[in-house]
């Protein structure tokens, strides 16, 4: 048995942070397990926002939540809009509120990987994002540097993540050393 993967990862980050009734941010909803996670881990009372540009991934996505009868879940607001407009498009008295936000990047899967996340919308959301988190809310990244364009914004984001303020947060990568370098891997953030 090995390592975990960098998605379980994540999701076990944010399982240690996201309360019961807080709110969370999907700022990639693609086909819909990371909003479904955070609607499982928040449950009745709480509220997950998911960001998708593409609407067949907002279908997608809903068509994950509709399907799922396991215990009660979160109202999940469904936004086709960029990742980089979360701060417009969540309430404001849900600023400084938020225990988690997750992104996966790259493309949305089975998809013919056209539409791809980059660097100039991906750099202003995650810092929209540290924005819209609580004292010790987490932030997780997974980086996909396997296809055209992955390498560029996952170099691109760890160097933004490198510049955060270490008294303002705290930064990890989760990557396996001995494999391609094109397999995926974590980025997590704290924000202090």
């Amino acid at each position: 048995m090995g390592f975990p993967s960098a998605i379980s990862i994540a999701q076990r980050w944010v399982a240690e942070r996201l309360g019961a009734g807080e709110p969370a941010i999907d700022a990639t909803a693609g086909n819909g397990v990371d909003t479904l996670f955070l609607a499982k881990q928040s449950g009745a009372r709480g509220t997950i926002y998911a960001f998708d540009i593409q609407a067949v991934a907002l279908e997608q996505t809903q068509e994950r939540i509709s399907s799922e009868n396991a215990g009660p879940l979160a109202t999940v607001k469904l936004i086709h809009r960029s990742h980089d407009g979360m701060a417009e498009e969540v309430p404001s008295d849900h600023h400084g509120r938020i225990a988690a936000v997750m992104f996966n990047l790259g493309y949305l899967p089975g998809s013919d990987q056209v539409v791809i996340t980059n660097p100039a919308s991906t750099l202003p959301a995650l810092q929209a994002a540290l924005g819209l988190l609580r004292k010790n809310g987490v932030l997780t990244i997974v980086l996909y540097p396997g296809h055209p364009g992955g390498h560029e914004e996952a170099e691109a984001v760890e160097a933004w993540a490198a510049g955060l303020d270490p008294l303002t947060a705290e930064t990890l990568l989760y990557r396996f050393l001995n494999r391609a370098k094109s397999t995926p891997y974590l980025l997590g953030i704290i924000k202090k």
